[in-house]
């Protein structure tokens, strides 16, 4: 395993010459991905690295303070864009640590191959360097068995995955779960007067739990489910769902009560098949207000006129791009979105390496209440495994989104009081996930 300590360019930061340094010895860090890579500043010495013009303090300071290792496990030799995404949160991990400047911790990273035999694998390796705190996987399918392994050794895990099903027991979800992105989004729609809803949800395991998080959502707030109906993705396959869908909303607009709301968690994928068929199908969305989830973040939404003026929830962009040019100007590239979740993640394990082993990463410091600070904006561990972030919501726009309702944190389940009315019985599904898909 190749080490790297970034001591000696630490002077180029504080005079301004160190962004560049940075970019220099981060890439150099990334291109050893195969073998991966420990990182610390300020390293303390290594066995027979001792400074021979101060020995006596170094010796004794290395004797009362071991390092604190963090281990981070990603994909680092997938291939295609998830790998980009791993190198991504791999240098956002580097920038954490290099911002904490703390010179006790050491971030060692993994390969996992993206698999869980070698996500596990990557636990176990990481567990026997010392590591008490494991940040990743990135697939929800890999958690569990590197929690398999951790449990034992009460060692916690924060994983990027956006699954709510792998969560708690020691394992603790950095990413926004689509469940929290329902709540805000229907929370708004309902502050904004919107009680009766229709809905095209996706099938698969991320339109399993929109799907529930939706009916929970809106009957928490007393509103009514009209119609919902599952689609796959392809249009002649989302042509019969959406028509159905689309049918019950001009039949109740017939009435002259319309229906307030038509959820489509959607995305690049989707959206574009089903603007068409919503035009087609002449839904007046000045009436019935269009909303949707995350997935509706992308640049070429605004080209179909029929989702401008349409809700989506997101985190506040203000801290994003913050982050993400200052990561640019270290790496020469883009951050991942999902980078900020890497860096949060080790900036909180540096917020509480100072306490002694053994008591710095227990539940009772992860999920104390008054949270962390975070890119997107303090977030707050919970006991079950999930995590409070504040969202905001978005109307889409010709290009680019306008921010319409400052991010709100996600607050605990009420009691349900509304009720469903889907006209169409619901069915079962067995397809591929097309919105967001959790990982």
């Amino acid at each position: 395993m190749s080490k790297l300590a970034l001591n000696n360019w630490l002077p180029l930061w504080a005079t301004g010459v160190g962004r560049s340094a940075l970019a220099v010895v981060a890439l150099a860090c990334v291109s050893g991905l195969a073998a991966g890579c420990a990182t610390n500043l300020n390293s303390v010495p290594q066995a027979g690295q001792v400074d021979s013009g101060a020995q006596g303090s170094l010796s004794a300071d290395a004797g009362k303070k071991s390092p604190v290792t963090v281990a981070m496990i990603l994909p680092l030799q997938d291939f295609g864009p998830r790998a980009l995404i791993a190198k991504g949160m791999k240098q956002a991990g580097e920038m954490a640590l290099f911002d904490g400047d703390n010179p006790n911790v050491q971030l060692i990273v993994k390969n996992d191959d993206g698999s869980a035999a070698g996500a596990q694998a990557a636990a176990r390796e990481a567990l026997s360097e010392g590591a008490e705190l494991i940040v990743g996987p990135l697939f929800g399918a890999s958690v569990p068995s590197v929690a398999a392994v951790t449990r034992t050794e009460n060692v916690p895990v924060l994983s990027f995955s956006n699954d709510r099903s792998v969560g708690g027991n020691g394992v603790y979800l950095m990413s926004y779960l689509p469940q929290a992105e329902v709540e805000r989004i229907v929370s708004f729609s309902l502050s904004r007067g919107k009680r009766s809803f229709a809905a095209l949800v996706p099938v698969g395991a991320y339109g399993d739990a929109v799907e529930q998080a939706f009916r929970d959502a809106v009957m928490r707030g007393g509103g009514t489910i009209v119609a919902l109906e599952r689609f796959e993705l392809g249009a002649n396959k989302m042509l019969d769902p959406a028509k159905r869908v689309f049918d019950t909303i001009n039949e109740i607009a017939l009435t002259g009560s319309p229906v307030d709301a038509l959820f489509l968690p959607g995305n690049k994928d989707s959206l574009p098949t089903l603007g068409p068929q919503i035009a087609y199908a002449k839904i007046d969305t000045s009436r019935t207000q269009l909303i949707g989830l995350s997935g509706w973040d992308y640049p070429s939404i605004g080209r179909d006129e029929v989702f401008i003026g349409g809700w989506y929830p997101g985190p506040d962009p203000r801290g994003w791009q913050s982050f993400s040019e200052r990561f640019a100007n270290t790496f020469g590239q883009v951050p991942p979105r999902v980078a900020s979740h890497a860096y949060d993640a080790i900036r909180l394990a540096i917020s509480l390496s100072a306490r002694p082993r053994g008591q710095r990463f227990t539940q009772a410091n992860l999920t104390m209440p008054a949270g962390f600070d975070g890119v997107d904006g303090r977030f707050t561990l919970l006991p079950n495994g999930t995590t409070q972030r504040g969202l905001a919501v978005f109307e889409v726009q010709k290009f680019g989104g306008k921010l319409i309702g400052e991010p709100a944190q996600a607050g605990l389940a009420a009691p349900l009081s509304g009720q469903i009315r889907p006209r169409f019985p619901n069915r079962p599904f067995a397809g591929q996930s097309v919105g967001a898909a959790p990982l």
